[in-house]
């Protein structure tokens, strides 16, 4: 018990979250359990805190009738609390566990694969040539759905590319 103590004193809940981009669901589920653990933890310190000895006999010096101090002090020391199967809830926090890690895995392959998609984006900008150096054959060659969607507004007698007039105004004028 005091090792499992120990090791929740030291959990650092901030850096849990932050370290490993926590967001959305996990991240309010973490906080929900924080929460719970703060409250738990709160409210052992406030019963372990407590006096936990009754002192009869200042009870007898006060009180005229001794035996109602005597029926109650023996119903105290043949007090047994009652133990309660707390197995439901350590599967319930074990089942929380295993959610909260495969969320967990879940976010960082998702993050992992961003995170490869933005370097190979990021190396094809570095390694890109200047828009003025590129020829047509080339762009042609990169998308060649411009070079059909060309053929079509020519074969149709098209040849103003459509909304561009809008965009860019006439120049024809000038």
């Amino acid at each position: 018990m005091a090792v499992g103590r120990s090791a929740a004193l030291k959990v650092d809940w901030a850096k849990i979250g932050t370290s490993l981009g926590l967001k959305g669901q996990t991240a309010a589920a973490l906080a929900a359990f924080k929460k719970r653990n703060d409250d738990a933890r709160r409210k052992v310190q406030l019963l372990s805190d407590a006096p936990q000895t009754v002192n009869f006999e200042s009870y007898r010096s006060q009180l005229k009738n001794q035996a109602v101090v005597d029926q109650i002090e023996s119903h105290f020391k043949s007090f047994k609390p009652a133990t309660y199967d707390v197995s439901r809830q350590i599967k319930a926090i074990e089942a929380f566990e295993a959610q909260a890690v495969k969320n967990a895995e879940e976010t960082k392959g998702l993050v992992d694969k961003e995170l490869g998609d933005l370097e190979k984006t990021l190396k094809n900008i570095e390694e890109a040539r200047p828009f003025e150096d590129l020829t047509v054959d080339e762009v042609v060659a990169a998308r060649p759905d411009i070079d059909e969607r060309t053929t079509q507004l020519v074969s149709k007698g098209r040849w103003a590319v459509p909304g561009y007039k809008e965009k860019f105004g006439d120049l024809s004028v000038l």
